[in-house]
């Protein structure tokens, strides 16, 4: 009778502490994990049907691995009506998530605003769940560098995919990103150009080594002179992980003025405390050259509340300048 005792306490001790477990795990990487599989198996289903307002998930497979990108959908979205669409490309150690999320980039926030579809695609990483994710964007950075991945390519797939998904205007396709994330913007540029119309990049400079567009690509760039990764005037900081040789702000503008072939004096537009933007005009099929500085900021999108470096700035704010940019740069 008393072994048998012990065995049924014991019983009960082992349900305890798995139902305690299971709680812990809820509540962490496991509960995440669920959500991740649910999204997955909703973007399976939703693969092949038009797409209403609502946020997605969407896989694909590129080069033997299996890549992601989210997607939200406004709900002002018409299906009769050609939507303009922004691809947002996360920074060097981030993941999708990271960009789509509205506490940290308020993209969302500013789809729903403005009217575009947002497109969030994931870098190259080693982990299944997709984190600690980088672009091949020249120069930079980690294993997306390294082994040579084919983002260009992956990203021509993702724009593909959602003109099958949704009515999007072709003359209004633009790409943005965050410091690793900006590089790959200009990459884009260099090599999709006859796709985007214009790109923005906050804290990445051009890392390219060769580039040729096709076609003029507007270009807006917004940097703090603070920045202590990505340096205003070239290097790398010493806060930066990849410690690669970054091309400086000036170079950089001075090479898509000239790819561009824009008058070479830029004219101030704006002027704030802590803040300032210059445009190069008169460049080949009415594009433009643009440079926004903060004097604050650090390596952090500006009015965004995900600070990589620095503590931020709110002397401009990096969703209003970039989506007036593109406005005013849709291919004729």
């Amino acid at each position: 009778m008393l072994i048998l005792l012990k065995r049924y306490y014991r019983a009960i001790l082992f349900s305890l502490l798995a139902l305690s477990s299971l709680h812990a795990w809820s509540e962490g990487p496991i509960r995440e994990r669920l959500r991740e599989l649910r999204e997955t198996r909703q973007a399976t289903r939703d693969d092949h049907q038009p797409l209403t307002a609502g946020d997605y998930t969407f896989q694909l497979e590129h080069q033997n691995q299996t890549r992601q990108y989210m997607v939200h959908v406004p709900k002002q979205y018409n299906p009769q009506q050609a939507t303009p669409l922004v691809l947002s490309l996360h920074g060097g150690g981030g993941n999708m998530r990271y960009q789509a999320t509205e506490e940290y980039y308020h993209l969302i926030s500013k789809s729903e605003q403005a009217g575009f579809i947002a497109v969030f695609p994931n870098g190259y990483s080693r982990l299944r769940s997709g984190k600690l994710a980088t672009w091949n964007a020249g120069i930079c950075c980690g294993k997306a560098r390294d082994t040579q991945s084919d983002d260009v390519g992956f990203i021509k797939r993702v724009v593909a995919e959602m003109k099958t998904k949704a009515n999007i205007d072709p003359k209004r396709m633009y790409a943005n990103g965050m410091s690793n994330g900006g590089m790959m913007s200009y990459r884009l540029a260099c090599e999709l150009s006859d796709t985007f119309s214009a790109i923005a990049a906050v804290a990445g400079t051009d890392g390219t080594q060769h580039c040729k567009p096709a076609k003029p690509v507007s270009i807006l760039h917004i940097h703090a002179l603070d920045d202590d990764r990505v340096l205003f005037h070239g290097g790398s900081g010493v806060k930066s992980q990849t410690h690669a040789d970054f091309v400086s702000v000036p170079e950089t503008i001075q090479k898509w003025v000239s790819l561009n072939t824009c008058n070479s004096t830029p004219q101030r537009v704006l002027e704030v405390k802590g803040a300032y933007c210059e445009i190069y005009q008169g460049c080949q099929q009415h594009t433009q050259v643009k440079l926004c500085v903060t004097e604050t900021g650090g390596h952090a999108w500006p009015g965004g509340s995900k600070v990589r470096g620095g503590a931020g700035t709110t002397a401009i704010n990096a969703n209003d300048l970039i989506w007036d940019f593109y406005q005013q740069n849709a291919r004729d």
